[in-house]
């Protein structure tokens, strides 16, 4: 399995504050990416997989939304996450 629970311990202690701050706007974005990325390349193998493809869609909705809050909340945490994970924009 891509996600186990010794992954998202390591993306939410890395991105977050503890492993144990599974909230935080930072570690669920972090967790996000790590999802879109798998998705990505199993579709660059399997195209005709429209139900992933549109689970990628909504995650992909789903980040854009938390970083534009965590943009609104504050500036600087947005502005490390984005440089830290390698986002455009």
């Amino acid at each position: 399995m891509y996600l186990s629970p010794e992954v998202k311990k390591d993306i939410f202690k890395k991105h977050g504050k503890s492993e144990n701050d599974t909230g935080s706007a930072e570690g669920q974005i972090a967790l996000f990416t790590h999802r879109i990325d798998h998705l990505t390349k199993h579709l660059k193998k399997n195209h005709k997989d429209y139900n992933t493809e549109r689970s990628l869609v909504k995650l992909v909705g789903k980040r854009r939304s938390l970083l534009d809050y965590l943009m609104k909340k504050d500036i600087m945490r947005y502005r490390a996450i984005v440089k830290e994970l390698g986002l455009r924009k």
